[in-house]
């Protein structure tokens, strides 16, 4: 048998609006993984926090892993280990943190187990209410960073030209080190680019010995084109942006609320 693996971003693709998954995915979800193949979250996400996720949606598919941080980090649920880590150059880590305080824009990054971030404000409550991760405030990041970031995320609730203003300074200000894209109208992820949600896909068939032409990818915002473009099957959610559809080979027949997935996963059984 030909071994596949599922890509599965996690908001707006396999959890519906209550952040849960539904009774006909799941059981597509177990068919799919009782029948040897791979499952994966691939997410923006930090890996504690997909491993929170994946735990308190009481998963346990053999054969299970997590790609975190928009693909800087790849983690083996059934080794407990991590099988691929990159991160943001601590070099960097400083210089965009005060290029985000020249624009007043609030930036934050993480370590192995919190948020690190110089201010507790409006946008951190906003991005806290569903990531649980745990807060570290200080006005020295750099002392609680003991490896590169697995990324860094920039958060404005009000103002989108502001943010585009940071975004192109930012970007000017990295070249091509760093990849700036944003997983939803509200946070602009910053990470290596080497990584991406597409590299992810292309990275672990290859760890795992899988053939591209078998891994399937769903996703609904921007930051999950690359991987929709780079799997064999790429699956855009109707409930998803109009670009991302266009990236995709096909598009679902429902939403996130309606089993949109479920039958593309027994499909690919």
């Amino acid at each position: 048998m030909d071994k596949k693996i599922f890509f599965f971003d996690l908001d707006g693709t396999l959890l519906n609006s209550e952040k849960k998954i539904t009774p006909n995915t799941l059981d597509a979800l177990k068919r799919f993984t009782d029948s040897g193949h791979y499952f994966c979250i691939n997410t923006g996400r930090a890996i504690d926090s997909a491993k929170a996720v994946y735990d308190g949606l009481g998963l346990d598919f053999k054969g299970s892993f997590l790609c975190g941080s928009n693909g800087t980090e790849i983690y083996s649920v059934d080794e407990q280990k991590y099988v691929y880590k990159t991160g943001v150059p601590l070099e960097l880590v400083e210089s965009i943190l005060d290029l985000a305080e020249e624009y007043d824009m609030h930036c934050h990054t993480y370590n192995e187990d919190h948020i690190v971030s110089r201010h507790d404000n409006e946008c951190m409550q906003y991005y806290r209410r569903v990531i649980k991760t745990p807060l570290t405030v200080t006005d020295d990041v750099m002392a609680y960073l003991k490896q590169p970031p697995s990324k860094m995320i920039a958060i404005e609730l009000h103002d989108r030209e502001k943010q585009e203003r940071f975004r192109l300074a930012l970007q000017e200000m990295v070249g091509d080190r760093l990849t700036l894209l944003y997983s939803n109208p509200n946070y602009m992820e910053i990470f290596p680019s080497e990584a991406g949600k597409g590299s992810a896909v292309k990275r672990l068939a290859g760890i795992l010995g899988v053939d591209e032409k078998n891994t399937y990818a769903a996703g609904d915002e921007q930051n999950d084109i690359s991987m929709i473009e780079a799997a064999g099957c790429g699956i855009a959610m109707i409930n998803g942006t109009d670009l991302v559809k266009e990236s995709a080979d096909v598009v679902t027949r429902f939403d996130n609320d309606h089993d949109g997935l479920a039958e593309f996963i027994l499909g690919a059984i």
